[in-house]
């Protein structure tokens, strides 16, 4: 071996060269590789690997269409929200054993979460309560605030007219109201903290408070969850009473950016078809909603109307679903085959318990027969095989 130092480094040189080349080769395929799949999908993983934000993602733990075999259908919603660390539960259906019976069969436990919406007070959204008591009730649970509410209340003690003339054994509490008084509910032991407006509850986390009028009902104070995401928010609606584009007008004045989802009870059900119609066209044109995840009280006309506005921005979400969040939400029903948004005997179930919702109209009776409700197949971008 020569002693010369320039020998030796030319013949390491030579040596190296080759092995750099393959190096550099290899990293250049796998950028191009990374590259050209962002400009695909917008994510640089690959199509059968969750999309970015793994574990940020929403399970539909109650309501009346849905492929999971082993989960009970009824008439109501409840989910649960896995976002940003957080875990909330939203709403708890309308019977508490159906609600057990399908928290239990999901695996979700209801010992850890940060905190629990109750959008509003109809049986159909709150008729969980006493299982999710049984299991936890040391969480807060944000509830709208009203008079004699459901939820509890709390009046000043001069709500009401006196009279000062009358004997103290006439007058409420002798005359001498606390200042305060509190009113009862049938869950005394929740931690119930009321919502009087639209409110930021964590960072990123807020409550969109409003009004909206039901049937022969009282006006319903209604609580949507509007969650502040890179892509934009994250809506979830649980009846959307006080209309789903004031709600969705709220939640972008209130956050400041684009309505990336949109997920839950859009209230259709007694709409007529020109008015179902209307409103997908002003959620997907006028709103610039991304996607869209009807649930609940949506109605079969609507889902139509939403499924040929929206197109492969339409994502199935009956019960049992779990919908992954990220840049392009991806749709898991928990069963095999994944080959249309509705199914024939999954319309029919729905349609029959639609029956016992008390906002069915003889317009609702008499809609659309599900077999003649189109089936579209599913888009690629919208499912996990």
């Amino acid at each position: 071996m020569s002693d010369d130092p320039w020998e030796v480094i030319v013949k390491i040189s030579k040596k190296l060269i080759p092995l750099a080349s393959v190096v550099l080769g290899a990293v250049l395929i796998t950028t191009y590789a990374l590259t050209t799949q962002t400009r695909m999908t917008g994510s640089v993983q690959a199509a059968d690997t969750p999309l970015a934000g793994a574990g940020n993602q929403i399970t539909v733990l109650y309501d009346a269409f849905g492929r999971d075999p082993s989960l009970k259908k009824d008439w109501g919603f409840s989910a649960l929200i896995e976002i940003n660390g957080k875990r909330i539960l939203f709403d708890t259906g309308n019977n508490s054993d159906v609600f057990a019976h399908n928290v239990k069969t999901k695996g979700v436990d209801l010992n850890n979460l940060d905190f629990v919406v109750m959008s509003h007070r109809h049986g159909d959204h709150m008729g969980g309560l006493n299982y999710l008591m049984s299991v936890n009730s040391n969480m807060t649970i944000y509830a709208p605030k009203e008079n004699f509410g459901v939820f509890g209340a709390a009046l000043p003690g001069t709500f009401y007219r006196r009279n000062e003339s009358l004997p103290p054994d006439m007058r409420y509490f002798d005359g001498k109201p606390a200042e305060t008084l509190y009113f009862g509910t049938p869950w005394p032991q929740g931690k119930f903290t009321w919502i009087t407006e639209t409110t930021e509850v964590a960072p990123g986390f807020h409550l969109i408070m409003l009004k909206g009028s039901w049937g022969v009902d009282l006006d319903v104070m209604e609580i949507s969850l509007a969650i502040d995401t890179p892509e934009g928010i994250v809506l979830i609606v649980g009846c959307s009473h006080p209309t789903i584009e004031k709600i969705v007008e709220t939640a972008k004045a209130e956050i400041d950016k684009p309505i990336h989802l949109v997920i839950g009870g859009l209230h259709l059900l007694p709409a007529d078809d020109k008015e179902a119609q209307r409103i997908a066209t002003a959620l997907h044109d006028t709103w610039k909603v991304k996607w869209i995840a009807p649930d609940h009280c949506t109605g079969e006309p609507a889902f139509e109307s939403l499924m040929k506005t929206f197109g492969d921005h339409y994502l199935y979400a009956g019960l049992g679903t779990i919908l992954t969040l990220g840049p392009v939400p991806v749709v898991d029903t928990g069963t095999a085959n994944n080959i249309a948004f509705f199914d024939k005997v999954d319309l029919q179930t729905y349609h029959d318990l639609a029956r016992s919702s008390p906002d069915a109209t003889e317009h609702v009776l008499e809609s659309k027969s599900p077999s003649v409700l189109p089936v579209i197949p599913a888009s690629p971008i919208a499912f996990r095989y």
